[in-house]
C-alpha cells in the first residue's frame, strides 16, 4: 500500500493567562474563504473527516468554522466527527483533522493534559495513514502536546509539551517573546506547501504566538523552523 505524506501541523495559540485568553477566542465571522481557482472545482471532491469526539478546542462549526469554509470552498468535502475513531469510522475518508483534542472538557483542569485518545484509537488512525489516509494534527501549546502526545508517538512525533518563545526572532513592537517572525530567510521552508501553486498562493512570511516545538522522524519537514541555539535550549528542558 501507499503511504500518504503525514502532515503534522503546528497551530499556535497565544496565553498570558491560559484560560483567559482561550476563552475569548472566537471565528472570525469576516474572513474571506472564497478561493479564486479551487483545486476540486468539478466532479472530485476529497472527504475530510473533521473531528470533534474529543474535547476539542477547535471545530468545523465553531473556531475553526473560517478553516472548514475556506477548505469547502476550495472542493473539500467536510464531515463533523463525533464517534471514537476506529477503522469503521475512518473508511472512506480522505484526510483526517485533529485540532487541540484535550484529556477533559474544561482547558484550565489538570484532567485536560491527560491522553485525548486511547491505545486502540491511536492505533486506528496509525493504520489508517499506513492505507492511504492524510492526517492534519494540530496541537498548540500546554495542554495541548501533552493531550496530544500519544498519538503523534505512533508517527515518530516529539511534541515538548510546553510552550515555545523566542526573544531574538520576536517583533520588537510586540512586547511579547511568544511572538515569532518566520520569513523565507530565517526559519520558512521551501516547500510545496508553503510556495502554493503559482506565486498568488506563496507564503513569505508566518508569525506564529505561544506554541509547542516539535521534533519529526527522520525524514520529516519542518515548514517553520526555531533557531539552532533555542532548539539546544529547549532539549535540555524536555
Amino acid at each position: 500500500m501507499k503511504h500518504r505524506t503525514l502532515a503534522v501541523a503546528l497551530v499556535v495559540i497565544s496565553a498570558s493567562l491560559v484560560a483567559q485568553v482561550f476563552g475569548q477566542q472566537v471565528a472570525d465571522p469576516n474572513f474571506d474563504t472564497k478561493v479564486a481557482k479551487p483545486a476540486y472545482a468539478k466532479s472530485r471532491h476529497p472527504k475530510v473527516l473533521f473531528d470533534e469526539a474529543h474535547n476539542n478546542f477547535h471545530t468545523a462549526g465553531g473556531r475553526y468554522k473560517p478553516f472548514a469554509d475556506l477548505i469547502t470552498s476550495d472542493g473539500y468535502a467536510v464531515t463533523p466527527n463525533r464517534v471514537k475513531f476506529t477503522r469503521d469510522a475512518l473508511k472512506g475518508f480522505n484526510i483526517l483533522v485533529i485540532s487541540n483534542a484535550l484529556g477533559a472538557p474544561q482547558m484550565g483542569t489538570p484532567e485536560a493534559s491527560n491522553p485525548a485518545f486511547t491505545d486502540e484509537e491511536c492505533d486506528a488512525v496509525r493504520d489508517w495513514v499506513r492505507g492511504g489516509g492524510s492526517l492534519l494534527l494540530i496541537a498548540d501549546h500546554a495542554p495541548m502536546g501533552a493531550a496530544n502526545q500519544r498519538l503523534g508517538e505512533r508517527f515518530g512525533v516529539e511534541m515538548s509539551k510546553m510552550y515555545t518563545i523566542d526573544q531574538a526572532n520576536s517583533p520588537k513592537d510586540s512586547n511579547n517573546p511568544g511572538f515569532i517572525v518566520y520569513t523565507r530567510e530565517r526559519g520558512l521552508a521551501d516547500h510545496p506547501i508553503t510556495n502554493g501553486r503559482d506565486p498568488s498562493e506563496r507564503v513569505g512570511r508566518v508569525i506564529t504566538f505561544t506554541g509547542q516545538s516539535l521534533k519529526g522522524p527522520a525524514g520529516s519537514v519542518a515548514f517553520i523552523q526555531l533557531a539552532l541555539n533555542l532548539m539546544h535550549w529547549l532539549s535540555k528542558l524536555i
